[in-house]
């Protein structure tokens, strides 16, 4: 299987409403899935013969408290260690009982957890493995902001695979001045598409290509593009 697409799939369907995306993991082979939504924080929960899915939304730029607890470039004091962006602290722990009570049912004792998100959805995926690292399987983001400081990054024990698309802008925020920093194995999209072990001058060439390419068709940036999970979806079907 295809985990990078395949997960990128089911955070793509995150952002589904729920008769639509019952329809649409039912297709890729998941049954027995639940809505989560508390306030401004939105996951699916879904299972399949060997393992349960939470796969959670990420930010609706329609969504005024999204865009807000993306804003909130101030560091609390974790649940297990180091600090986290308060914003998605709080996010996460708005769903945070109604998923331990789902995973905790002994019916689900032999099941693996695998957890996947975009964007803010991402950074919530993030803080949720912390909490489960010994239930958790792997965690699968797309364009996923730092999420907490180096104390809390390097205390990780979660498989996490992060994919970043060429240009998209919100793997570098909030920025690592404020001593924030991303953990886990960066997977990196080149500008064409293809999944690339770059060095960081090879990665700063390759942006700078995207951006020529960008103001070439009348884009002045082409940052929040790269940011979109249907490129992800795209790029990672054929790799």
């Amino acid at each position: 299987m295809n985990y990078g697409h395949h997960f990128a799939l089911l955070a793509q369907y995150a952002y589904y409403e729920p008769d639509h995306a019952v329809v649409a993991y039912s297709d890729l082979g998941y049954d027995n899935v639940t809505f989560i939504t508390k306030r401004n924080t939105q996951c699916y929960i879904m299972e399949s013969k060997d393992k349960v899915v939470i796969a959670v939304r990420g930010t609706e730029v329609s969504c005024t408290d999204d865009i807000f607890s993306d804003l909130k470039f101030i560091r609390r004091k974790s649940n297990t260690k180091g600090g986290v962006h308060v914003g998605f602290f709080d996010d996460a722990n708005e769903i945070w009982s109604a998923i331990n009570d789902y995973i905790a049912n002994p019916s689900r004792s032999s099941k693996k957890l695998w957890i996947c998100g975009h964007s803010l959805g991402g950074a919530i995926a993030c803080i949720l493995a912390s909490r489960l690292p010994f239930k958790t399987a792997a965690c699968y983001t797309y364009g996923c902001p730092r999420v907490g400081n180096k104390r809390w990054a390097k205390s990780q024990r979660t498989v996490h695979h992060r994919y970043v698309n060429n240009n998209d802008i919100v793997p570098r925020i909030p920025p690592v001045w404020l001593w924030f920093r991303h953990y886990g194995e960066l997977i990196y999209i080149n500008y064409y598409g293809h999944v690339r072990k770059l060095t960081p001058w090879q990665r700063t060439k390759d942006r700078i290509r995207g951006i020529i390419r960008a103001w070439q068709k009348g884009e002045p940036f082409d940052t929040f593009r790269d940011h979109g999970i249907e490129y992800y979806v795209k790029y990672l079907r054929d790799q």
